[in-house]
């Protein structure tokens, strides 16, 4: 969960859009060999959104399975942006900063939701 606090105090959470899906989630991947999890977040969220970041603190995970019915585990972090901007690539076109109602009401997915309100309670 990459956020950032607005001048005026206010919290802000990235959404990416995935034009294969074309649905709005939040960053995430899957692990190359012999990777732990936390580098694969760290890599995967470079690679979908030009961020370099440092895990602050665990999120709740995700358990689901995909279009295939192939079972996925997801876990998420706090992450502080350290460097980097958005590039557009061919996995994600676009990013949106959001307060965490504007994210909600626009994630496609409600395990993503769940998510979201574990970032905002940890406030």
């Amino acid at each position: 969960m990459l956020w950032r606090r607005k001048k005026s105090g206010k919290i802000e959470v990235l959404l990416v859009h995935r034009p294969k899906y074309d649905d709005w989630t939040l960053p995430k991947g899957k692990l190359d060999e012999g990777e732990t999890a936390q580098e694969a977040a760290v890599r995967e969220v470079e690679e979908e959104t030009g961020f370099l970041v440092k895990l602050v603190e665990e999120l709740p995970s995700t358990d689901y399975h995909d279009r295939y019915g192939r079972p996925k585990h997801v876990r998420y972090w706090v992450m502080d942006i350290t460097d980097g901007e958005f590039r557009p690539n061919r996995e994600v076109d676009e990013v949106r900063w959001l307060s965490v109602g504007e994210a909600k009401a626009l994630l496609s997915y409600s395990r993503d939701r769940d998510v979201l309100e574990a970032f905002a309670a940890r406030s």
